[in-house]
């Protein structure tokens, strides 16, 4: 079996990709995990896997650094990067350093499985599929897709937002929008903007100065008890049980 090491910050995520991801399915074990770039380095020379799977952003050192200095001393694991949009520009760096393939947060059941199934079939040499993905960005379908996630960043705060709003902005209609959008992620449209919504709103409520409604309105609900509901069945816990125990 492939032995994997997952280098994660956020502990509700980490933890989820331990125990929630089919390991076993793929063929891979976890032997490691580590909360930054710098306990990862750490981990993974002690562990040696042949598979990591890391965030890009992260305090005390950012997956980037880690696995440049990883790349500078000989170790060449597959790497599959954890990045939200407003990380991707940055990923870019990992283009040069044989990132094989990338997930944008927040991903969902199955996904990374399939990551893996995918190197599996195609193992990375050089360029790997992100290198990939990021030349096709420059047009085609993908220029499409990258418009959408950079909108979605940008307007994800206004309750309004969505589908016909998204589509418009880019002169495209909704429909072929949609296609688009779910060729490309493998996702619908409807289901990423919940998503980054309650992403950003797992972001603010670690601050612990912000009230739940306030929250809420900063990540473009109008009615708190629909977010609450929203939150909790994509979280698990409601928003004022995750500030807590984000204190």
């Amino acid at each position: 079996m492939k032995r994997v090491v997952i280098v994660e910050d956020e502990e509700l995520v980490r933890r989820g990709i331990v125990l929630a991801v089919d390991w076993q399915s793929v063929d891979c074990v976890v032997v490691g995990e580590a909360t930054n770039g710098e306990e990862g380095l750490e981990v993974i020379r002690r562990e040696k896997p042949e598979l990591i799977v890391t965030d890009i952003k992260m305090p005390r050192m950012d997956g980037i650094e880690m696995l440049r200095q990883l790349r500078s001393e000989g170790n060449a694991a597959t790497v599959i990067l954890l990045t939200a949009y407003s990380d991707f520009a940055y990923a870019q760096s990992a283009v040069k350093l044989g990132a094989a393939d990338y997930l944008l947060k927040p991903f969902h059941d199955g996904e990374l499985e399939e990551a893996v199934r995918r190197l599996h079939l195609e193992p990375a040499a050089g360029k790997g599929d992100l290198a990939g993905e990021m030349e096709r960005s420059a047009g085609g379908k993908s220029k499409y897709v990258m418009e959408i996630l950079r909108y979605v960043s940008e307007h994800y705060a206004e309750p309004d937002m969505g589908i016909s709003q998204v589509a418009s902005s880019l002169g495209i209609s909704e429909s072929h929008l949609s296609h688009v959008f779910k060729k490309e992620t493998g996702r619908t449209l409807g289901s990423y903007i919940t998503d980054y919504r309650l992403q950003m709103a797992r972001e603010l409520l670690r601050d612990c100065r912000s009230k739940v409604y306030e929250v809420a309105e900063q990540v473009g609900y109008r009615d708190i008890t629909y977010f609450s509901a929203a939150f909790k069945k994509a979280v698990g816990v409601s928003p004022s049980e995750f500030q807590k125990q984000s204190q």
